[in-house]
């Protein structure tokens, strides 16, 4: 009989750690594991490793060569498939160790891709960050001078001899209204954040609900909610206008006969601004439309990028501030059919808020 290994709390590790016994029988697991292998730990505790990775993929030659060579073993780009049909390309290492002189291995899976989206969501998140300060500079240089623009152009209309020049003076204070509105709408919402606890699928619900008004019978919603998504605590009104730009936005992609998606899903150990949290909140949002131009994609959350000619342009960069200012991000994976907007969010509370 092996003897079971103690209880090592590893669920603290972004990186998934899994123990197994010589004859390839798995003896701990963390949760970033069960998320990597798409199985629950109560599932695969004490059942073969082959049960739910493909055994003929190559790191079930590194087992065997780390237990005959009693040494660790690391491979980089490993393919592993998975039962359940889905693969992913991993960073391995392997390590033999003895308990009660029993010899187990240690194995530790980085996604390559994980590490990808880490370094991704950081230069985006850096570069939100960048943007909200020269557009905060930006506006606090730009409003002034409008300021005495339509001051002027207030006291040049009262002293005009004829009552008919006040049609140009204005134009002037209307230009400068709408400038000063347009710097405005740039910044984003700036009130303090009005933090509840609530459930994200009444907010997405919501925002289902004025689409479809909106729309009328040229757009289908699907809804695919993880009814097990704990509550989280975020600024409702804010954050339905968030997913309400963004939904919106697929809907004006898709044009006739569009098809969204509303999907939520938890995440565990994910990295958000450098900080790694225990559970955060997935929210995707998925089109059918013609996809976001490649060239596009890189600017695409920046104030006045839009593809189309009537757009403004802010509507996603409004909804990228409202996710940073929540301690989350959104990110864009797209192509001609299938784009998914994913705005994600952390689970604890908030401590640290963007402003």
């Amino acid at each position: 009989m092996t003897p079971n290994i103690p209880i090592i709390n590893l669920d603290l590790l972004a990186t998934a750690v899994m123990t197994v016994s010589a004859d390839r029988h798995i003896r701990t697991i963390n949760l970033a594991a069960e998320t990597l292998l798409e199985v629950s730990a109560s599932r695969m505790l004490g059942e073969p490793i082959e049960n739910f990775i493909d055994a003929s993929d190559e790191w079930h030659d590194l087992i065997k060569q780390a237990l005959n060579d009693d040494i660790s073993v690391v491979r980089r780009g490993i393919l592993i498939r998975l039962r359940s049909g889905n693969q992913c390309v991993v960073d391995l290492t392997v390590s033999p160790f003895q308990f009660e002189n029993v010899r187990h291995l240690i194995l530790e899976l980085n996604p390559v891709d994980r590490l990808h989206r880490i370094s991704e969501g950081e230069n985006l998140w850096q570069s939100q960050v960048t943007l909200r300060a020269i557009v905060k500079g930006l506006a606090h240089e730009v409003k002034n001078p409008l300021g005495g623009i339509r001051g002027a152009a207030q006291l040049l209309s009262r002293e005009l001899p004829d009552p008919a020049l006040s049609e140009y003076t204005d134009v002037i204070m209307q230009e400068a209204d709408r400038l000063r509105e347009l710097v405005d709408r740039m910044l984003g919402p700036r009130e303090q954040l009005n933090l509840v606890k609530m459930n994200i699928h009444e907010v997405l619900e919501r925002v289902r609900q004025l689409i479809e008004v909106e729309a009328g019978p040229a757009i289908t919603v699907h809804r695919d909610y993880d009814p097990s998504l704990p509550d989280i605590k975020a600024d409702r009104a804010q954050l339905t206008q968030a997913l309400l730009n963004i939904v919106r936005n697929a809907w004006q992609a898709t044009g006739a006969r569009g098809e969204i998606t509303l999907r939520t899903r938890v995440r565990r150990q994910y990295t958000l601004g450098g900080q790694r949290h225990r559970l955060a909140a997935s929210i995707e949002i998925l089109d059918n439309g013609p996809g976001v131009p490649e060239e596009i994609l890189p600017q695409l959350f920046l104030p006045m990028v839009t593809t189309r000619v009537e757009g403004t342009g802010l509507g996603l960069s409004i909804a990228q501030t409202i996710a940073n200012r929540h301690g989350g991000l959104i990110q864009c994976q797209s192509q001609p059919g299938d784009t998914c907007f994913t705005l994600i969010l952390p689970m604890e509370n908030l401590t640290n808020v963007c402003t």
